[in-house]
Formats: structure tokens, sequence, C-alpha cells
């Protein structure tokens, strides 16, 4: 008589992928990762439906430029986009605007982007540049770039209007990693406290991402919801089908997924390790593993032998460090393994996506492109080590993509991410079809692998119910 097996209980979300967790994985590199990313952070938040009015109504779109975007903390701009005084970025999502601009004793301000005489916007949408006094295009009305009411044509005619009632309105702003952030509410939460776990471990860690530059800045417009295009990089559920090219040499059901907080989420996937999805008689050997990652990487170069009680990880790591420190002129010797190739991503509510990683260099944000919900504008930046020498190349320009166009046509771009971030996507528009003609009306989510959706979708609620509560609307909400 064969033994009988009986069935673990397990309560919602306490079930993982079978076999080594990304924490085992790490816990075996030669170079142990630092402390945050052994940190773990999940609690189950429940199991209902995520609607799909959410992603489709575009009462709720309304609802969430009048609460999410009024009051929210995201990042407008890098500040080496506003290296000089009277420099200038222009920050838009939705309705809001903001100018943000360096002063003439390098503080950083941000004013509500229109003219305190009739309206109309002191600088065009995304535009930037060099501009020693903010002057309005339509009657000269003229600012300070410390927001100081300068001139007023015909000044005799306004005897009402003084230098006091009309200074230019600020936005609020924080800087953290090199990023300009802003907050349009008259009293936002302070940054600090918003940022919470995010801070907290780049700053035990040691990752820095003002020591950075800006090497390639792609902004693509998708056809799709802002929040299900954000979702698509929440997540590495989606590999195995998504991007089955990698499932050999890339974990994915067995990715760590934490919750830090209110605003702050993070997954760790890892590379030069297997899927669990790939069945034991068909898994790479080590060494063979290793042939596969430095073979695609650099094809027709020599793979070396893995040391023994060393694993791929440990050697690729080392190859990804010297031929980048080679590159870029720096020495990546004191990374641990994990830092070096794994794929570690932090999300800020309500839009950006931050890498700390060396082999993963990349930023992201999702906004809203205009009132359609059915719209978003994504960006991504790639960002490398700023080299030992101290000379910084300028960031590069923003190159625009339509919704057909193809990230392997980006300059600088790899033609290997181009691909990959082609594939994230494309099924975005078949998502957004879908939610439209489903007798099912909402997504029906992973307790674990998709915990940060939940957790997204559950803090733009909260916000738009709280606000709706306060009967927060603000002055652009309050005139729709």
């Amino acid at each position: 008589m064969t033994d009988q097996i009986t069935p673990v209980s397990l309560s919602p979300g306490d079930a993982r992928c079978p076999g080594p967790s990304t924490r085992d994985i790490l816990l075996g590199d030669s170079v142990p990762p630092p402390a945050p990313l052994l940190a773990e952070s999940y609690a189950f938040i429940g199991d209902d439906d995520v609607p799909y009015d959410e992603f489709t109504s575009p009462e709720f779109a309304e609802a969430e430029h009048d609460h999410v975007w009024s009051r929210t903390w995201q990042w407008a701009c890098r500040e080496e986009h506003i290296p000089e005084a009277g420099d200038y970025q222009v920050y838009d999502v939705g309705d809001r605007s903001a100018v943000v601009v360096r002063g003439p004793d390098g503080t950083i301000r941000a004013f509500h982007n229109a003219c305190l005489h009739r309206g109309t916007q002191l600088k065009p949408p995304a535009s930037s540049g060099y501009s020693p006094k903010l002057r309005c295009p339509f009657h000269g009305w003229t600012w300070t770039i410390e927001g100081e009411l300068d001139e007023v044509p015909c000044e005799w005619d306004f005897p009402h209007v003084t230098a006091e009632t009309h200074a230019l309105p600020q936005v609020h702003t924080a800087t953290w990693g090199g990023f300009v952030f802003v907050n349009f509410a008259d009293d936002p939460q302070p940054f600090d406290d918003y940022i919470g776990a995010l801070d907290d471990h780049f700053t035990e860690a040691g990752w820095d991402l003002a020591d950075r530059y800006v090497e390639v800045h792609i902004r693509k417009k998708l056809p799709a919801n802002w929040k299900a295009s954000a979702q698509a990089f929440l997540e590495a559920y989606h590999i195995l089908e998504t991007h089955s090219q990698s499932i050999m040499t890339a974990g994915d059901a067995n990715a760590q997924y934490d919750v830090f907080g209110e605003h702050v989420s993070r997954f760790v996937h890892t590379i030069a390790t297997t899927s669990p999805h790939v069945p034991e008689h068909k898994r790479p050997d080590e060494q063979t593993l290793l042939n596969m990652l430095m073979g695609r990487k650099n094809p027709g170069e020599e793979v070396p032998t893995i040391p023994e009680g060393e694993r791929a990880r440990d050697v690729y790591a080392r190859h990804v460090q010297a031929s980048l420190g080679e590159v870029y002129d720096n020495d990546f010797s004191d990374l641990s393994v994990a830092e070096t190739i794994d794929s570690i991503e932090y999300f800020l509510f309500p839009n950006a996506f931050f890498f700390p990683g060396l082999a993963v260099p990349l930023i992201y944000r999702f906004r809203p492109d205009g009132p359609d919900p059915d719209r978003c504008i994504y960006e991504v930046l790639y960002m490398r080590p700023t080299p030992r020498s101290g000379k910084v190349p300028l960031p590069a320009e923003p190159f625009d993509l339509d919704v057909d166009d193809s990230y392997t046509t980006v300059p600088g771009l790899p033609i290997s991410l181009g691909q990959v971030l082609d594939q994230d996507t494309t099924n975005l528009a078949a998502q957004t079809r879908g939610f439209k003609a489903s007798a099912k009306r909402g997504q029906s989510l992973g307790n674990y692998q998709e915990v940060r959706a939940r957790h997204f979708q559950a803090t733009v609620r909260r916000y738009i119910e709280e606000g709706r509560a306060a009967g927060a609307t603000t002055h652009q909400g309050a005139n729709r």
C-alpha cells in the first residue's frame, strides 16, 4: 500500500511556488545581498475581483484626476534637466501643469503653469529650456523665476493687483535620488513620510540614483489605461507566456513580492536561475546555464569554467561587473550578485518604478494621456552609473514613440531590451478590448504574485474615497 499524502490546508496568500525561493537563492550567492533585499513584507489583502470599470470608466478617470493626481508625490524631472539658474522643465498630468525651475540661488521651485491675469499657460506642455523670467505670451505679464511679480503692462489699470496678491502660486517640491518631485496639494503629506521604506532601503543598501545619468529617455503612447499599463510591470507572473524566451535563464513564479506601507511595493526576481516551470529533466546544469547567458550576450566569447562551490549566478555577476566597469569607467566589484544581475523593482505610488540594480538600470512612469481612460504615456529612463572621471554626459533627449512604433528603433537602447518592452506592451491593446468585451466584469488576481497590483488598485480607491469624503476637489476638478 502506498502512503497517503494528506493535503496541507493553507490560509489565503500563504501558498508559494515549490522549489527554492528568491530568498533561498540570494542566501546562496557568493557575495550576499544587502539586508533590504532579504526583508520580506507580504500580507493577504483580499481576493475580490477588481472591477474593469476602474480602468475604462471616464467618471472613474475624472475621480483619479480630482483625488489622486491632485495630492500625490510624482517625479517631474531629474535635477540635471535644470542644472543652471533659469533652466526649466514643464511637468503635465491631466489638466495639471507645473513649471519646475532652478532659481539664482540654486533652489528648485515649481509653479502652477498659468498666468494670474487671464490664465494662459506660461510655458507650453512638456517644454523645457532656459528662461530668465516667466513671461505670459498673451499680454506680457512677467514674473521672476522665484515667482515674484515683475512686470504688468499698463500697470495704472490694475490698482487692485499687487506683488503680494499676485505672486505665482507654488507647487510643493522635494528631491530624492536626483529626481525632482512635485505635489499639487495645498498641504501635502511630508515627502519623507510618503516615500517611507523606499528611502530607508536605498539608504541602507547604499543605492544612490543621484549618482547616475540618463543614457536613454523614451516617451511612448500606449492604447491602454495608465493603471492597466503599470500593472503589467508589477509582477513576473507574465514571464512564462509573454517572455517565454527567458524561462531557462530567469526566475518567475518564485519571485518575491513585498508591500511596504501605503505607497511602496517591490518585487525581486532572479537572473541566472531557471524558471520553476521548467521540468527537472529539462533544466540546464550550472555550466550550461552560464554558457546560455554569456553566449546570448557575447556570441563567440569564451565562457569560463565555474569554480568549485559556485554557481552560474556568481560567475555571471563578476563578468557583468567587469564588462560594464570597462564600458562605464567604474569599479563595481563591491556589489553583491543580486545587485549586479537581478531585476529589483521598487514602485512608488502612483506611477514611479525604480530599479537600483546594475544590469537592469531602469526607471519608469505612467501618466494619463488626456481625459480618455484608454490612453496613457509610458516613459522609460535608462540610467547608467556616473564614471569615476566625473565627466557625466548630458541627459538624453526624449525619444518619442507612437502607439505602433517599436522600442527597438530607439537609438542607444539595447535591442534585446527593446524586444522585451515590445512584448510587455503589445498585450495592452488586447487587454483594453477585453475589459469591454468580457461578460465577467473584473480581474481575478493571484493572492501572492499579483498582490502589488491589488495594493495599487486599493490605494487608488482609497485616495478617491478619502477625497470624496473630505469634499476635497481641486480648482481644476470643481470647474470640470
